[in-house]
């Protein structure tokens, strides 16, 4: 591979020529970058959120010295797909004639012809670099995907979830323990709980517990039910015909609906199902009453962080590209002061340059929020003043500050910053996400691990998918004709013309014939599309089958949701490593069911 610093170097020379000389720097805000071996010198400005940024507008000295400038909040303006530009880095416009509009560039001419050569330039650039580009990101299990245009130049802040977002646990480790401990209290009021495992496959994210019934359903986007679990033991499709018919899935009934939004839920799902075969068995004594479980105390888990803690070393570097790009940072967490700062250690500062620490890459520390109630009413704030989580009331955030309580109106006005300038990145569709979108049109951001394990079980079923499909495919031409066929002898029956010279020229043995045999073709081709339709999704879940699909072609209510609340998702919060803090995510086209072509990119 090339030398990195080379290829800079011979790129940038040939933008040497498009530029006029600059001037001699004359202070380190407008300095001068020279790369090593080459007399080629580099004007920019060091856009450091500690120090004033040039904007349109503006005039000074320093500002003469700087090629680039930076939109200013009152000088914001929106580009072509309606997002802000604010914070982009532009031209400065006495600069714009001498880039391309005074006839000498190499900048001047047809557009169209300097955009196509300059891709082919970067995309050459980036291979040679060893940098995949966002549609080849695209199609990767640590890609981030886009339900909303989201452009990161417009973010100043970005505030951050921690469990299972910025620390992420093992699901078997963690979540065995709670369910040992869930089980632990059934079983000191009375319940039959001995011969009872943990078995973390029996759910997914994203199901919904039938608390009346005692079932766990997956539903498809619209909330009709497409598979159900009554305890632990699938159900045909009759039988849920039978319990739903057309009933539909509304999770604002929350005596009735209960949706797992989060890997946290998987212990209490598994405990429920459990228990509902035990109550269906007589095995229950009635006095025991409803089931009852209390949460996981986190002694054992701050003891044995290691035991429980999955390690990403991307995800501190994430993070510090995102600050030093002038992004302030929050972390916004539920958990308490003591054991937010024990993960935060074991999960971050091992990783983190310069002896840097955890609290050192974040603007403000907010603990035991109180999510989702952060986001819409205002608790007491107090302040965490030793490291052995003592507090004092106050009543006003400043930068720096380590909380408790508050709330996200508080973190609004101490920062002067709100709605659409703040990304949220958590991963609990509810608490997280669809609460700071709804109350605060917060932008927002959803961690789902399991893509991952999705993305790359859809490689290994593309085979079986292409067959299912071309199967499907063939049986709706071979129906079509037998309908043809049926319409034909339909009209013939009431003295009436076949749709056809040739259908009418047929005699009636021949229409009866035809249609026999497309008869048994199609049951021929049902006979291998059924088993294959239901394997469909087995290698991510064999009881549920995909995370994000309910049924071939459907999206599943967990998607939905993703698409309804998150502007972005990807599977951990280090994939950001792999963009720039400058990202612009475009949202692929939407297809319509008109749609005579497809223009998504990368297609």
């Amino acid at each position: 591979m090339a030398d990195p610093v080379d290829l800079v170097q011979r790129h940038c020379l040939r933008l040497s020529t498009r530029l006029p000389p600059p001037p001699q720097p004359r202070c380190l805000v407008g300095a001068r970058l020279r790369l090593p071996g080459s007399p080629l010198s580099l004007r920019c400005r060091a856009l450091d959120a500690s120090k004033p940024v040039a904007v349109e507008g503006d005039k000074s000295e320093e500002d003469d010295e700087s090629y680039f400038s930076v939109i200013s909040s009152r000088l914001s303006d929106v580009d072509y797909h309606g997002e802000s530009t604010k914070g982009d880095l532009n031209v400065r416009r006495e600069h714009i004639d001498a880039l391309g509009g005074n006839g000498k560039s190499t900048l001047h001419g047809p557009i169209e012809e300097i955009a196509w050569k300059e891709a082919k330039e970067a995309e050459t650039l980036l291979s040679d670099m060893g940098i995949a580009d966002p549609l080849t990101l695209r199609h990767s299990p640590r890609g981030i995907f886009c339900t909303r245009t989201l452009n990161l130049r417009s973010i100043s802040v970005i505030g951050y979830d921690m469990d299972y977002t910025l620390v992420h646990y093992n699901v078997m480790a963690w979540e065995g323990r709670a369910y040992d401990f869930g089980m632990a209290n059934l079983k000191s009021m009375g319940f039959p709980v001995d011969d009872l495992e943990f078995d973390p496959d029996l759910v997914i994210r994203g199901l919904i517990m039938d608390k009346v019934k005692g079932n766990l359903v997956k539903a498809d986007r619209f909330g009709y039910i497409k598979r159900v679990m009554h305890g632990t033991k699938m159900l045909s499709t009759r039988a849920v015909s039978e319990i739903y018919g057309r009933e539909l899935v509304d999770l604002r009934k929350e005596s009735t609906w209960e949706f797992l939004n989060t890997l946290f839920s998987v212990s209490e799902a598994v405990m429920f199902m459990q228990m509902v075969d035990k109550l269906d068995q007589g095995l229950v004594p009635p006095e025991l009453g409803p089931l009852d479980y209390t949460g996981l105390y986190n002694s054992e888990i701050m003891a044995e962080p290691e035991r429980f803690v999955e390690p990403d070393p991307e995800l501190p570097l994430a993070l510090l590209d995102q600050k030093e790009a002038g992004k302030k940072l929050l972390l916004i967490t539920n958990s308490d002061y003591l054991y937010t700062n024990k993960m935060m250690n074991h999960a971050f500062n091992r990783f983190l340059p310069n002896d840097m620490g955890w609290r050192d890459l974040f603007e403000m520390v907010i603990v035991s929020a109180r999510k989702p109630e952060f986001f819409q009413i205002s608790h007491p704030l107090y302040e965490v003043v030793t490291n052995d989580g003592l507090m004092r009331p106050c009543f006003k955030a400043t930068s720096g500050g380590l909380y408790s309580g508050g709330s996200a109106q508080m973190v609004e006005k101490s920062l002067d910053i709100h709605g659409d300038e703040i990304l949220y990145v958590g991963d609990h569709i509810f608490t997280d996400v669809s609460q700071s979108k709804v109350h605060l049109r917060w932008r927002t951001a959803l961690i789902c691990r399991e893509l991952e394990d999705e993305f790359e079980a859809l490689i290994q079923s593309h085979v079986q998918k292409e067959k299912l499909v071309t199967l499907i495919q063939q049986k709706e031409i071979v129906g079509d004709l037998f309908n043809q066929f049926r319409l034909a002898l339909q009209r013939r029956t009431n003295s009436r013309p076949a749709q056809t010279v040739a259908a009418t020229s047929m005699n009636d043995q021949e229409l009866t014939e035809s249609m026999q045999k497309s008869l048994i073709v199609m049951q021929r081709l049902d006979e291998k599309i059924a088993p294959l339709m239901e394997s469909d999704g087995d290698l991510f879940n064999k009881r549920w089958g995909w995370l994000s699909r309910a049924g071939l072609w459907d999206k599943s209510h967990l998607t939905r949701q993703i698409e309804k609340y998150a502007d972005i998702y990807t599977s951990r919060v280090s994939n950001f490593l792999h963009y720039t803090p400058f990202m612009y995510f475009q949202s692929q086209e939407q297809t319509l069911a008109h749609d005579v072509h497809s223009y998504s990119r990368g297609q």
